[in-house]
């Protein structure tokens, strides 16, 4: 198994950063990388914590449709207990909850901790993000979750969802076709969001759902 590694510069905040300088041309770099890349690993400092930036650059990989991976590095400098990395991830989580599908690993780069389960990691990701999933099959999963939590109503009239066809992958993404698309309330998508990944996994990926309604026969 082939893999190119981009390792880019740093990302400061972008008023940090003069215009014209050879720091402002790595920053593009790097956001150009992020987009040409099928997972990012998004490199966080144990010791510094989720910064703000952090945060900023975790969005754009999800506004990218990336897949994506946290990698906490200088896990050697932290004083642990069995809890520790629970509460890390807890802390990252609510940090990151807007990306609540990506996953956390814990290396050292100093002491190699962990690194070799990385590119495992990785490839299991991008074929989270190459997943197809038949008519059929996805059909199946969207009745069931409907027969389970009924589609919302609004002013007396109720959602229909006729069916759902994958479109793409890398993210992975799915048409509803549905009767009104100002009938889905914003809950019912993200518990449709969920239903799929707790059918098909889509680890470490976005998956987007997209509304279409049906023409009237």
């Amino acid at each position: 198994q082939k893999y190119v590694l981009i390792d880019t510069a740093g990302i400061r905040r972008k008023k940090a950063i003069d215009d014209g300088t050879v720091e402002r041309y790595s920053v593009i770099r790097s956001l150009d990388a992020i987009r040409r890349a099928d997972v990012a690993l998004i490199v966080l400092d144990a010791a510094a914590g989720m910064t703000e930036q952090d945060v900023k650059i975790a969005g754009y990989v999800k506004e990218q449709g990336k897949a994506s991976l946290i990698v906490v590095n200088k896990w050697d400098l932290i004083e642990k207990d069995t809890n520790t990395s629970e509460k890390f991830k807890k802390k990252m989580r609510a940090d990151l909850a807007f990306m609540d599908y990506v996953d956390y690993i814990f290396i050292s780069a100093k002491t190699g901790q962990r690194i070799y389960k990385l590119l495992d990691m990785v490839k299991e990701i991008y074929q989270s993000a190459c997943k197809r999933i038949s008519t059929g099959v996805l059909n199946d999963t969207l009745s069931d979750a409907m027969q389970l939590n009924e589609p919302p109503t609004k002013n007396g009239k109720r959602l229909k969802i006729k069916y759902a066809a994958q479109v793409a992958i890398k993210p992975p993404t799915f048409i509803l076709f549905v009767n009104d698309q100002k009938l889905m309330h914003f809950s019912y998508k993200r518990y449709l969001e969920n239903s799929f990944r707790e059918a098909f996994g889509f680890r470490g990926t976005p998956i987007n759902l997209i509304l279409r309604e049906k023409e009237k026969e």
